[in-house]
């Protein structure tokens, strides 16, 4: 275990002395990155509460495009195992969802017929909108569109579902027609997409789409999850203060605001003075323009654009040591025990010492 104060090593007791110190002091300390375990997000949030400060995810962006859609309009979700058991149609939209989760297509097995089906027919694989060479890696049917063609599209595949006039002619527009009488003529289909490269209108139509396809046979969505236990971290927020991330608590109780509570607009716009830093995953660093003090807990390879006033070595949870997260191949929390278990210290051990060294205490979460 590392620790530092300006760029000297000095024990942990010292460097969490330190951080309290400066978090403590700040008018307006926010919590960034937040790429921990459920044990170090509850301690990050609570932490948030006591300083009255506010906290913010590395994905928070990404993650808020699917939130803000289900807020809206809703959602319809299934799990990857329900998915592999009984889809007898999938369709996947996007590009790069392989680069988000390469051992997809085996964790849906595709190649095989849904296991509860009645037929044991070949499953049917569509693919709207891949990068070069993915459908065929799956052997899915391609219908291809640009990212930005996607909404689109999209919209044009729901007007087809619902056997409605489109300006979609010629080769094109026979694509679509095929392709909704394919979903139409499924037993249990599933959408599988990305909120990484899909924007907030392809997520709403992804929805629609589903819904408009629920009148006549059974659909469902399987979103691929960001890692780092970024869907865990929206859950343990949600049942912490009711909110996501991008929550203060300036006034003594839990705000949400996707604008105000934005870490990096925070500290560019001079509204936020200290920070603390949580990476325990990998080498992600801050990503902010203006100089600030802060507190890092990253992994000893993490890199930064300037120096944190003080920073702590920390494990990854699941390889140095075990941690409860959301795992996206069974689609709910989990033990993940350590690969390579060391003595490299927890998010939340690091964060409790740093709350023992406050001054200043109030009710948490």
């Amino acid at each position: 275990m590392k620790a530092f104060v300006e760029g000297a090593a000095v024990s942990l007791e010292t460097a969490a002395a330190v951080a309290a110190r400066l978090l403590e002091q700040a008018r307006l300390p926010v919590i960034a990155g937040l790429a921990t375990d459920v044990a170090g997000a509850r301690a990050a949030i609570a932490l948030a509460e006591k300083l009255r400060g506010a906290y913010d995810h590395v994905h928070s962006e990404i993650l808020l495009r699917d939130l803000d859609v289900m807020r809206q309009a809703g959602r319809m979700l299934t799990t990857p195992n329900d998915a592999r058991l009984r889809a007898d149609c999938v369709l996947f939209v996007g590009p790069k969802l392989r680069d988000s989760w390469p051992d997809l297509p085996k964790r849906l097995d595709l190649a095989a017929p849904p296991r509860l089906s009645e037929t044991k027919a070949a499953r049917k694989v569509f693919w709207l909108g891949p990068s070069r060479g993915e459908a065929a890696e799956v052997g899915a049917a391609e219908i291809a569109a640009t990212p930005g063609a996607l909404p689109h599209a999209l919209a044009g595949l729901r007007a087809a579902v619902l056997q409605r006039k489109t300006r979609m002619n010629g080769a094109l527009g026979q694509k679509f027609t095929d392709l909704a009488a394919q979903l139409r003529a499924a037993h249990f289909g599933v959408v599988v997409w990305s909120a990484e490269s899909l924007d907030r209108l392809a997520i709403e139509m992804i929805q629609g789409l589903v819904v408009d396809l629920n009148q006549k046979t059974r659909f469902s969505t399987l979103p691929v999850e960001l890692g780092m236990n970024a869907s865990g971290v929206v859950q343990t927020s949600g049942w912490m203060t009711g909110f996501p991330m991008r929550t203060g608590f300036g006034r003594g109780y839990p705000e949400h605001d996707t604008w105000r509570f934005d870490a990096n607009r925070m500290i560019d716009a001079d509204e936020a003075d200290a920070a603390l830093w949580i990476s325990a995953y990998g080498a992600e660093s801050p990503q902010w323009k203006r100089q600030i003090p802060f507190v890092a807990l990253a992994r000893p390879q993490t890199r930064f654009h300037y120096p944190p006033r003080v920073k702590i070595d920390v494990g990854c949870p699941g390889k140095d040591h075990d941690g409860i997260e959301y795992a996206r191949d069974i689609g709910t929390f989990t033990l993940i025990q350590a690969k390579s278990p060391s003595d490299a210290p927890r998010v939340s051990e690091i964060i409790g010492l740093i709350d023992q060294n406050l001054t200043k205490g109030s009710e948490g979460c």
